[in-house]
């Protein structure tokens, strides 16, 4: 079962979505968050989520693709570290990936799968692991970080997107969903 990791286990740029996870197995939480996205995006259209709420932000397309890319990014990282290769990771630029997915040429639906898809194999992979291989550690975009801390970030970071998301829906519906 994997731990919550310690402020010492990442940089503190994931502070903030470490913190978004809530006490309790994150492996059910990365579960939960499959559910999460799908109601929060039932009835969304193909075109209203092509949309970018502002100059600069990206459309719900891009933010999903965003998490795939991302996810797979980190479990990579904490496939290597868990199996005992320490070797330094790069860090990857998040808005060059967003451009050269062209997730908003995608359907809503599609996207959500392949999230899916992609959260479901974070899952297998973090549930495979033995209990020593979480706190095994690396360097990824120059900063240590553990094999626990990288499923917690994965599942911040999606929370994090998730109430970005639902924020923008309220303030648009002027109420709460």
């Amino acid at each position: 079962m994997l731990t919550r990791p310690d402020p010492t286990e990442y940089a503190e740029y994931y502070k903030n979505y470490i913190a978004r996870v809530p006490e309790g197995p994150v492996l059910d939480f990365l579960a939960k968050q499959l559910g999460d996205y799908r109601q929060l995006l039932v009835g969304v259209s193909d075109e209203a989520a092509t949309a970018a709420p502002a100059p600069g932000k990206w459309s719900i397309k891009q933010v999903l693709g965003h998490l795939c890319d991302t996810e797979r990014v980190m479990t990579y990282r904490a496939l290597r570290f868990a199996r005992g290769d320490a070797g330094e990771l790069r860090g990857f630029e998040q808005d060059d990936y967003v451009r050269e997915a062209h997730s908003n040429s995608r359907s809503v639906d599609d996207l959500l799968t392949e999230f899916e898809s992609v959260r479901k194999a974070t899952i297998a992979l973090f549930g495979s692991l033995p209990a020593e291989a979480e706190t095994r550690a690396g360097i990824a975009n120059g900063n240590p970080i553990t094999v626990r801390a990288l499923a917690y970030i994965a599942a911040g970071h999606a929370q994090h997107h998730f109430e970005s998301l639902k924020a923008g829906f309220a303030q648009r519906a002027g109420t709460t969903r």
